[in-house]
């Protein structure tokens, strides 16, 4: 790694924890503020060689941070994934009554063996 590279890696290590922080101070989601800190210091890394003041790093960063929470809810971040094609996990419903009587005694026999061996007790299946 060259000095750029081990400057950034320091600095990242150090402040990730607090810019996470920040970022769910802005959007109540852990999951949603670590994707903000990882694409504030992404951004960071990419003017890292341009950055002359490293005393006033931590303001920057956090401007980066807001003006990406910002930008991603102008544009609706749920509407960049798009899902295609047809949802094939969808339940399908049994053919006949048959078909349904058989799936019930299936899952009763799943029920009897798992009660059996685990010693659960139950009060017995009325349909």
């Amino acid at each position: 790694m060259g000095d750029r590279d081990t400057a950034f890696a320091a600095y990242f290590a150090a402040r990730s924890a607090a810019m996470r922080g920040t970022a769910y101070l802005l959007c109540g989601d852990w999951h949603r503020a670590e994707d903000l800190v990882q694409t504030a210091f992404t951004k960071l890394y990419l003017v890292w060689n341009r950055v002359s003041r490293h005393e006033v790093l931590d303001a920057y960063v956090r401007q980066i941070l807001v003006r990406t929470f910002l930008d991603e809810r102008r544009r609706g971040w749920w509407r960049r994934e798009r899902v295609g094609g047809e949802q094939t996990d969808r339940p399908t419903p049994p053919e006949s009554p048959e078909t349904r009587l058989v799936l019930l005694q299936a899952l009763v026999a799943v029920l009897v063996e798992t009660s059996a061996s685990t010693g659960w007790t139950r009060p017995p299946l009325q349909w």
